[in-house]
């Protein structure tokens, strides 16, 4: 009896484990082994219990395969192995998934072999082969002749990866190269050349086989005879043309490429056996004649071919050609010369009617026709491509093609006056060569060098050719797709051969080739649309004693047996390494390098491999010999997003890689790290379930915060156990120890409940927490009032930037004072013109702060109550930068920090935060309120401590407004700030959100610098030469809370820069070295990170409502038309005059322009294009639109402005001249209105022409729309009909359109081919410099090309 194991593990009889409800596995699998199954789906429901040998043999039997001719593989995760054929593992145990849920596999080749089909017995007694499977309760659908097969120009995955079962080998795309796949395929199909090109043998001592076409083409088609792949590449062969892969792009015209590379391979052959093959096999010859009507004498020549084009519409017809027959006919009617286009004979000596037309001489073996589908459309002046219906027979019978009549023997004729006047007429030597005895039994049928008579009594299955190949295209003139239909000399068969795709097709999918309308469908709504018609159509010759059969594999020759057998070594070789390939498991390896500091590459190990080889794998992958000794060096579960250590595997060095990895995956969700140590250490075991805290310690008195030590905890531990673990790493005591965990950016928790676990309190994989530990009274207030909360803070938002100084000429800084946010000055030595270095400064500052914090901690307890507002918060006053201050001032003394912050809240709380208009007095000196700004999303808090540690460390103002901690606590923790001194008078709130300008301003309307109420850390210290690349002597290394603004961070360098914040600007650095300026004084630096770079650059900064403007010069009738002039800045409010009379000083100082302000414009400008013309009285923000960057063209006029209002229209014209071929200079013309008669009476009135012979047309592309002369004339739409500007196609609504003008009773000039040329080359030197391009030169298409030498020979002048 049958045992298998039960959920305990013992066993018992199988009938009694199945009557227990055994748990069902449900498998669903896909056959991707052929087109007609991929859409298919067998349902299996298994017991968990079912081994995968059994598993294969339930598919087999349902899918009617063969076991062992296929595999299974997960469907989820493609790359991984194939599951064992022989393997006894259960389906549970093999990683299926019981209980209803669906286990998803694909039937996949075997070592890329199609499955066998098991055969079946039907009582039809219809052989199996011919048969559809039948997989699955439903019966196919699909028959053998699906014509959705091959036709539809779209590919899915599915049919990739399908493998043709018509025992054919289809070729890969490698772009755009379908037009080479159909021809190749063609030419396989084809049993007379495949067998000769087999007869060619290659010698390896003479070529290089890489560059050897027909070598190439051999092992290609060895290949499509022997492979047992789904398709190859053709990559070799494209390779011998000498092509590279930018040629698998371009895509060509089928019957092209059949000419060149027939041409290739005659080259290629010469001086052996298949010089001559080509011709022998294509090669046809036809007669091209005169025939005079009067005298009868007929001058003619010879001609070969190798296809026969057919029209399929006449030029100017609108009806096609029905038929290949009816094309065949009209191609040898002969037309009739006469009129204009009369005949000179030589017998007669004179002009006459006369007969000219083509005569088939010599039809080859293999018939070719070329269906000409695409034309040119000279109405839309286009490619166009010809859908019409057109029919081809099977079998095409060329004996009506003969013209017996004509035949009379002219060569007597021919021989005493050839080449008379004839074009190219051939003598009679070469006419009795071309047609010698030989000739009439050639491959090819001869039809002229024997008797009417004899021609007559030839059999008519000499002249009946057999239909085999129809090359489709599918698509337009501009691109689409190719595709072959081929009937296999073998069986008959009809077949599709598309690109990989290689299925069966009937005669009825040939007869949906022919093209012509598919009633209402449209362009590509079908597979068959009017768009998918034949393009090509080769024929044999039905001749039983010539016509060949494909040269079995065992008959092949022998350099060619060894080529099949080298090919299938190197499929086998390919195989394996594919077969190594699904069996390697590659997953991301990390290495902490002792030198290299963390190192990341990718480990590749087979999954046989033991994880002791594999750890040698990784030493060696790590360059870590000579470094760390082997035994040193361990590989653990790493997860790199979270840095967290997941495990190590103790004890498990000779396990498999696969086992350790769960299997071959395209990829893990984890990682591994090659972990190191020192040879006295041990390494520390990573169990499963650990999770990885990174504890920084923190130290209030030195305000330092350690780097981070690894401690590994169990998230049901609770808190006093992991204070008690922390306390054991650190050596810090548990009784006193806060516990801080930032679970995210910002983000603090103080651990303080000591039961709760780990888990509980939002530990994951990789945690982050500070631990302080100290007998001070900070843990007894609350922990966002307390000092760890501030430290905590400012560490968390405290960026490093590197701050770039400007320059300072000797002399700049004279007699300058700066004060440094404190009561002294910062003295710049006029004298000697340098600033202070930046260690002076420093060292100020830091005596300022220690002083500043000491009268704070011993006068702050001291202030009465009366002193304090509750109004608004109050702050010790330091004198501003930007003002006139007394420097024996002292500081004032502060409120308490407890009471300013109560003082806050209520501030805080009423009317917004608006900031209060009473000043409090204190007895040292007046103060004012602060201003408060609240427009920022959010807001900050003041997060320094100040120590004698940080005593370079300066403060900087931020908002006041409470900030929503993400703990949900708000916090109005403000400890001792400092604001600049009030200036008097009218004090106005500044709030950028109620601005309707885009610029930001550090100045309120009365041009008084702005404070904010509330600083944040700031901290400069001079820049080492390893901070950075700049000269360290110009750079700061500047630590900063990313949460302060502009303008305050502007303050804070004022001292450094050695001038007022309103007198430099500030640019950010990007990657690319690239620098924009930071105008927006309200935001704060958040988008900043460590070690990005500033630049400061000097020059004013902009006040409210200013905006910096770039000014052009448009100089209409100059080469280059738009030349940079200044920077200026224009102001919300200023008139457009007001601005030009600020502007000319500047023009005349920078740019040496000295200009009459009634001579001067000023023009919107939009790219090149000059726009709206702004007059004098037009205000910015109110009638002209402005903002930041802003650019505006400057024209100097000839004479006064002329125009007064808006309503009237400014155009530039130019006159054009054909007579001379050449454009006027630019000229204005002001209209009243956009009236089509008033621009032309104006036209006519400044160039006096007559109104009724004007003609104008609009300029196209942008100022000053440059167009060739060559073109002018016919290109431009001249003389629209419409009556106003406005409409199209004109759209003429605004200042500074281009028209051009003629006299339309002006002939254009005549011009010579040289002179044309002459004036086509300097046309195109002037468009190019000016940057138009030049139209009339056409793009060619990529001429097709095959290299004989291996590549196209580099142009030594090309880049």
């Amino acid at each position: 009896m049958e045992m298998v194991p039960s959920e305990e593990n013992q066993f018992v009889p199988k009938e009694i484990q199945n009557a227990a409800e055994e748990p069902r596995v449900l498998c669903i699998i896909q056959d991707t082994t052929s087109a007609k199954t991929v859409n298919e789906r067998l349902t299996l429901n298994l017991p968990a219990s079912t081994t995968l040998s059994r598993l294969y043999e339930d598919v087999s039997h349902k899918a009617g395969y063969v076991n062992g001719t296929f595999d299974l593989a997960w469907g989820n995760m493609p790359d991984m192995a194939s599951l064992d054929h022989n393997s006894e593992m259960s389906l549970s145990e093999s990683g299926f998934e019981p209980g209803g849920k669906k286990n998803f596999l694909h039937l996949t080749d075997k070592d890329g072999e199609q499955p066998q089909i098991a055969s079946v017995t039907d009582s039809s007694g219809v052989d199996d082969s011919s048969q559809e499977r039948f997989i699955g309760p439903l019966p196919r659908e699909s028959t053998a002749g699906c014509s959705g097969d091959y036709s539809s120009p779209s590919y899915t995955y599915s049919s990739i990866l399908s493998k043709s079962d018509t025992g054919y080998v289809g070729l890969v795309n490698q772009a755009m190269t379908c037009y080479l796949n159909s021809l190749l395929q063609t030419l396989f199909m084809t049993p007379e050349f495949r067998n000769a090109l087999y007869n060619w043998e290659f010698e390896e001592s003479e070529e290089d086989p890489v560059t050897s076409i027909p070598y190439q083409l051999q092992r290609l088609f060895v290949l499509l005879q022997t492979s047992k792949k789904r398709a190859i590449e053709t990559t070799d062969v494209t390779r011998s043309f000498g092509w590279d892969s930018s040629e698998a792009w371009q895509q060509h015209d089928i019957q092209e490429l059949c000419r060149v590379m027939f041409d290739a391979l005659e080259q290629k052959w010469k001086q052996t056996e298949q010089a001559d093959l080509i011709n022998q096999l294509y090669q046809g010859k036809l007669k091209d004649y005169v025939h005079c009507l009067e005298c009868g004498y007929e001058s003619w020549r010879i001609d070969t071919y190798l296809d026969i084009p057919l029209v399929i519409r006449p030029f100017g017809a609108s009806q096609a050609y029905g038929s290949v027959e009816e094309a065949l006919q009209a191609f040898i009617q002969p037309e009739t010369l006469d009129g204009p286009n009369q005949y000179f004979c030589e017998r007669c000596k004179k002009k006459c009617d006369a007969r000219k037309g083509l005569r088939f001489l010599h039809f080859p073996y293999l018939l070719t026709l070329q269906l000409k589908r695409f034309d040119f459309d000279y109405t839309t002046m286009h490619r166009i491509k010809l859908n019409d219906r057109m029919t081809f027979p099977e079998e095409l019978d060329m004996s009506p093609f003969i013209d017996v009549e004509d035949e009379k023997s002219p060569q007597t004729e021919s021989c005493t006056d050839s080449g008379a006047e004839n074009e190219g007429s051939c003598h009679s030597d070469q006419m009795s060569n071309d047609f010698s005895t030989d000739d009439c039994v050639d491959e090819g049928i001869c039809l002229d060098s024997t008797g009417s008579t004899e021609r007559v009594l030839k059999p008519k299955s000499l002249l009946t050719f057999e239909l085999f190949s129809v090359m489709v295209h599918s698509g337009s003139a501009a691109g689409g797709h190719y595709y072959a239909c081929i009937k296999s000399f073998s069986d008959g068969q009809w077949y599709s051969f598309n690109d990989q795709h290689v299925s069966k097709i009937t005669q009825d999918d040939i007869r949906k080739t022919y093209g012509g309308s598919s009633g209402s469908r449209g362009y590509y709504s079908s597979a068959f649309a009017s768009s998918t018609n034949a393009y090509m159509l080769i024929y044999r010759l039905k001749d039983p004693s010539r016509n060949a059969k494909y040269l079995a594999v065992d008959d092949f020759p022998e350099h060619i047996k060894s080529l099949v057998q080298k090919e299938k070594e190197s499929e086998e070789q390919e195989k394996r390494q594919r077969e190594i390939e699904r069996n390697t498991c590659k997953i991301k390896l990390f290495c902490m390098h002792p030198v290299r500091m963390m190192m990341e590459s990718k480990l590749e190990v087979h999954k046989d491999k033991s994880l002791r080889e594999a750890t040698e794998m990784a030493y060696k992958l790590m360059e870590l010999e000579g470094i760390v000794p082997l035994d040193c060096c361990r590989l653990v579960k790493y997860d790199e997003f979270h840095e967290y250590l997941e495990r190590s595997y103790e004890g498990e060095e000779d396990t498999l890689m696969g086992l350790l990895l769960g299997g071959v995956k395209s990829s893990y969700m984890f990682d591994l790290l090659l972990e190191t140590r020192r040879p006295e250490q041990v390494f520390q075991p990573y169990k499963p379930g650990e999770v990885m805290v990174k504890v920084h310690v923190v130290d209030l008195k030195s305000e330092a915060i350690a780097s981070p030590i690894s401690v590994r905890a169990y998230l049901n531990q609770t808190i006093t156990e992991f204070k008690q673990l922390i306390a054991q790493a650190t050596g810090l005591s548990a009784e006193t120890m806060r516990v801080v965990l930032e679970r995210c950016y910002n983000d603090l928790r103080l651990l303080y409940v000591p039961n709760k676990t780990l888990k509980a309190e939002g530990f994951f994989r990789s945690n982050k927490v500070f631990v302080e530990s100290s007998e001070s009274s900070d843990h007894q207030v609350a922990f966002t009032d307390s000092v760890l909360w501030k430290l905590l803070d400012r560490h968390g938002n405290t960026i490093r930037l590197l701050v770039l100084l400007p320059e300072q000429s000797p002399g700049t800084l004279a007699n300058r004072t700066q004060k440094v946010r404190g009561d002294s000055d910062v003295i710049f030595d006029g004298t000697k013109g340098n600033r202070k270095s930046v260690e002076a400064i420093l060292e100020e500052s830091t005596e300022k702060l220690k002083n500043l914090s000491l009268q704070q901690q011993q006068q702050g307890s001291s202030t009465s109550d009366s002193q304090k507002s509750s109004d608004a918060s109050d702050f010790e006053h330091i004198e501003s930068p930007t003002q006139e201050a007394d420097s024996n001032s002292s500081l004032c003394v502060a409120a308490d920090n407890r009471e300013l912050e109560n003082r806050i809240r209520a501030s805080a709380g009423s009317s917004g935060g608006a900031s209060s208009d009473q000043e409090n007095h204190f007895a040292c000196e007046e103060r004012s309120d602060s201003e408060v700004n609240n427009d920022r999303s959010t807001s900050s808090v003041d997060s320094d401590i100040l120590s004698s540690s940080h005593s370079s460390d300066t403060l900087c103002n931020a908002d006041s407004g409470p900030i929503q901690l993400a703990n949900g606590l708000d916090s109005h923790s403000i400890t001792s700030s400092r604001r600049s001194k009030a200036h008097e008078g009218k004090k106005e709130t500044w709030d950028t959100a109620e601005e309707d300008s885009g610029t930001d301003s550090e100045y309120d309307d009365n041009g008084k610098s702005k404070t904010e109420a509330q600083y944040l850390y700031f901290r400069a210290e001079p820049c080492s030469q390893e901070d950075t690349s700049w000269d360290a002597q110009k750079c700061l290394v500047v630590h900063v809370d990313k949460r302060i603004t502009l303008a305050a961070f502007k303050l804070n360098v004022e001292p450094y820069v050695g001038v007022t914040s309103t007198q430099f600007k500030v640019f950010r650095v990007y990657a690319n070295n690239q620098e924009f300026e930071s105008v927006r004084l309200n935001e704060t630096l958040s988008s900043f990170s460590d070690d990005n770079k500033i630049t400061i650059r000097l020059g004013r900064a902009l006040k409210k409502g200013e905006y910096r403007v770039k000014v052009y010069q448009l100089l209409v009738n100059e080469p280059e038309p738009c030349k940079f002039l200044v920077d200026t800045v224009f102001a919300k409010g200023m008139t457009v005059r007001q601005s030009k009379e600020e502007l000319l000083p500047q023009l005349k100082e920078q740019c040496k322009l000295d200009i009459s302000i009634d001579r001067v414009r000023l023009r919107k400008k939009t790219w090149k294009n000059p726009g709206t013309v702004f007059l004098d009285y037009h205000v910015y923000e109110e009638d002209i639109s402005i903002s930041s960057n802003w650019e505006v063209f400057l024209e100097v006029l000839n004479e006064p402005e002329k125009m007064k209002s808006m309503s009237e229209l400014a155009i530039l014209t130019r006159r054009w001249s054909p007579a001379t071929m050449k454009l006027g200079p630019f000229q204005e013309v002001i209209l009243e209105s956009s009236s089509v008669e008033e621009l032309k009476e104006k036209l006519s009135e400044m160039s006096s022409i007559p109104l009724e012979n004007l003609e104008f047309a609009k300029g196209r592309g942008t100022f000053p729309c440059d167009i060739s002369v060559l073109e002018i004339h016919q290109d431009l739409d001249w003389n629209p009909k419409v009556s106003t500007l406005n409409v199209w196609p004109l759209y003429i609504c605004d200042d500074g359109a281009v028209v051009f003008y003629r006299d339309s009773t002006e002939e254009p000039m005549e011009l010579s081919d040289d002179e044309r040329n002459e004036l086509m080359k300097k046309e195109s030197s002037r468009l190019l410099k000016t940057g138009h391009r030049v139209s009339y030169s056409p793009r060619k298409e990529k001429a097709l090309k095959i290299y004989l030498d291996g590549g196209p020979a580099k142009d030594p002048g090309q880049d």
